[in-house]
């Protein structure tokens, strides 16, 4: 099992590949459908809403309940990867195959994706804490900070290559 602790390096990435084990210690954001491609947005309009150098984004929710990884691959979310890559993002946490072109950013950008398993119960157990960091009006998909310990997980993206047959 591979520890890393945000915010990551291009050095920490370049020491992964597919099929590691890994556990995220340290701050992420999440995000998912309502909130990603405003993030988006706002980047391109050249505002800053969060540093996103060296950064690991979960797409979930946020509730009272927990938190699970929501598919990836849905267009709101997956169309925002290349871009939040290209911003500092680097790594992204969800569930499902993506594209081969988005592989491919994924490569362009030194960034991997991670799935992990959509256990509730295990993944809010690594919470320590959790705030909102933008977009509050959106509710349980606003983005938060997380701190967590050891959020695990499994490389499927790398290098241009994935888990999945995407060809």
């Amino acid at each position: 099992m591979k520890k890393i602790e945000t915010p990551i390096t291009d050095e920490t990435i370049e020491n992964l590949k597919i099929g590691d084990k890994v556990e995220i210690y340290g701050q992420i954001f999440t995000g998912r459908d309502a909130t990603l491609p405003k993030l988006v947005r706002a980047i391109e309009k050249g505002q800053k809403i969060l540093d996103l150098k060296g950064s690991v984004i979960m797409h979930t929710a946020v509730s009272d309940a927990g938190i699970s990884p929501t598919t990836s691959n849905k267009e709101e979310i997956e169309e925002s990867i290349p871009h939040l890559a290209k911003a500092g993002v680097k790594i992204h946490i969800g569930k499902g195959a993506l594209s081969r072109g988005t592989v491919e950013a994924l490569k362009t950008e030194k960034s991997v994706f991670m799935v992990t398993p959509p256990a509730a119960a295990l993944l809010t157990s690594k919470v320590i804490s959790k705030k909102v960091v933008a977009f509050k009006e959106e509710g349980m998909e606003a983005i938060y900070q997380l701190e967590v310990d050891g959020v695990p997980g499994i490389v499927a993206v790398a290098y241009g290559e994935s888990l999945y047959n995407i060809d």
